[in-house]
């Protein structure tokens, strides 16, 4: 009963103090096992039985304990030191070790990311410490691109696309789009769309900008070229007169 209000007690404190919920529980954890370890060795010293045989035994098993479970104990460490130093939070997009997604989960034995399929990558916190992270943060950046033909007006075409972006209501002011001529290719002028969006709606967007664009250029006549080959004989003359 000791442990349990001892426990309680420093959940509500800890909480007040706005600490991490992995701490709280592992510092509420290690509270209730200690009151409860020091009962029961005042109890068992009370009812007369040898208290200091009892440690070493203690200390020697723990010495054992630890060296079997050093992989799960180098997992709370690393979580420690991951809500400690917080490279990443809760709701950031992540890459590391070709893995990437959303943080939906961070606790002492592992991190949880979230993919936009439902599924979901459990990590343990000992891969992560100590590995190059990429952090998206909560904002990513799409990479679309169009072409559109050589004799279209370029400028009409990058105003439809500034238009588009800007009536979409997923796609962030700040930081500002990006559009423009990215390259010149063999059969179209390429142009970049590069809009800013949250994390959750990265797949969504690209697919309604892609829409909008392919609409709009068909109403304004704005010619989307397809690969062409032009492929030019030769000779033709002296092979015909040879067949």
């Amino acid at each position: 009963m000791l442990a349990r209000w001892v426990g309680r007690v420093a959940e509500r404190w800890l909480s007040r103090k706005q600490i991490e919920p992995p701490i709280i529980m592992l510092v509420v954890r290690l509270l209730r096992l200690l009151v409860f370890g020091l009962s029961a060795v005042l109890a068992l010293d009370k009812c007369g039985v040898p208290i200091t045989p009892m440690v070493a035994g203690i200390g020697v098993a723990g010495v054992g304990v630890g060296l079997a479970t050093q992989g799960v104990l180098s997992n709370v460490v690393a979580g420690l030191t991951i809500i400690f130093v917080k490279p990443f939070r809760v709701g950031e997009y992540i890459e590391i070790l070709g893995i990437h997604g959303q943080v939906a989960r961070i606790e002492l034995f592992s991190t949880t990311l979230a993919h936009a399929d439902r599924s979901r990558v459990v990590i343990p916190n000992r891969k992560i410490v100590g590995e190059v992270l990429h952090n998206y943060g909560t904002i990513r950046q799409l990479d679309l691109a169009v072409g559109v033909a050589y004799g279209a007006d370029i400028n009409q075409a990058l105003t439809v696309v500034r238009e588009i972006l800007d009536q979409n209501p997923r796609v962030l002011k700040d930081p500002a789009p990006v559009v423009g001529v990215a390259s010149l290719g063999d059969s179209s002028v390429n142009l970049a769309v590069k809009p800013w969006v949250a994390v959750g709606d990265f797949g969504a967007v690209g697919t309604e900008i892609n829409q909008a664009v392919l609409e709009q250029f068909r109403a304004r006549r704005i010619e989307i070229p397809f690969p062409q080959r032009e492929v030019r004989l030769l000779g033709g003359a002296s092979l015909a007169a040879a067949a």
